[in-house]
């Protein structure tokens, strides 16, 4: 399972780039086929190694965000990152093409522009999204960011939009500025992501009249539970798929099967879908 990787931060991110190159080829990269005609958006899958516990030793983590109740979403954890601005990233983009940036010191980039190019400035256009999105939540320095590679597409199901992840190392910055959007920054350790008793199946309740925005009868999502400072946590969702979706690659580990875990219950409510703040206790989403 290549557990040896969690305890070895030099070796980690090397281990990434390969696998990165090797499962995600140009051309089945960028697909969305299921997600035709919907708006899309990059966000930063970050790891680093991190404080997860009080006290304890720091550890190899993915580092994901918990929106605020004042945006839609409310309570999820999720990768920084958001919509495309085509004007101002396609600016910024260019920007990626010049000496010293993330994407130029990315070493499978050389070869991504003679061979594909359509991929390389579409691939430049995400980062640079996904960079600026990820600098006006936490104020993550750009500068100091490794990037490792994109991950395959995934369609949000919820809010019918298609998200572009960017895997990236941070090393060095470990102080984050969140702005309104961001409740806290949640940082799961690998280690935890690996241990088949924290998975679970997340069951959705759907009122009636949002029915619409989740098709079918049996809403259940496969999930991580991560309790942290006496609070649980749970990953699911868009988010769950890209985060395990690196996990899989990387360390050929696959989550329990769904009929052997335990349930958890949640409700969508209005507020998660037209993003007003309220009080309910599960805001969930997929």
């Amino acid at each position: 399972m290549n557990k040896h990787l969690l305890d070895d931060p030099a070796g980690l991110p090397s281990r990434i780039l390969e696998v990165l190159v090797e499962k995600c080829g140009c051309e089945a990269l960028f697909s969305a086929e299921c997600c035709d005609r919907v708006r899309s958006s990059s966000v930063m899958l970050l790891l680093g190694q991190e404080v997860a516990e009080d006290g304890a030793d720091p550890e190899i983590c993915i580092i994901l965000n918990k929106r605020s109740k004042d945006v839609l979403q409310g309570g999820d954890l999720c990768c920084p990152g958001g919509t495309i601005n085509s004007r101002l990233d396609s600016y910024l983009a260019r920007v990626l093409w010049l000496p010293g940036s993330p994407l130029s010191r990315w070493p499978n980039w050389p070869l991504l522009k003679r061979d594909c190019p359509g991929a390389a400035r579409l691939l430049s256009t995400l980062l640079a999204t996904a960079l600026r999105e990820s600098w006006e939540e936490m104020r993550l320095n750009p500068l100091g960011v490794r990037f490792l590679g994109p991950l395959p597409s995934q369609c949000l199901i919820v809010f019918r939009r298609v998200i572009y992840p960017m895997v990236a190392w941070i090393s060095r910055q470990k102080r984050f500025t969140l702005n309104w959007e961001v409740e806290k920054i949640i940082s799961i350790p690998l280690r935890s992501l690996l241990n088949p008793d924290n998975y679970a199946v997340y069951r959705l309740d759907v009122p009636p009249h949002l029915g619409w925005r989740l098709p079918g009868r049996d809403h259940e999502f496969p999930c991580l539970l991560y309790s942290h400072q006496r609070n649980r946590e749970i990953l699911w969702g868009v988010t769950y798929r890209i985060v395990m979706s690196l996990v899989e690659m990387v360390f050929n580990f696959t989550p329990p099967d769904a009929g052997d875990l335990p349930r958890v219950h949640g409700v969508m409510e209005e507020c998660y879908v037209q993003g007003r703040q309220g009080s309910a206790v599960n805001r969930v989403g997929c």
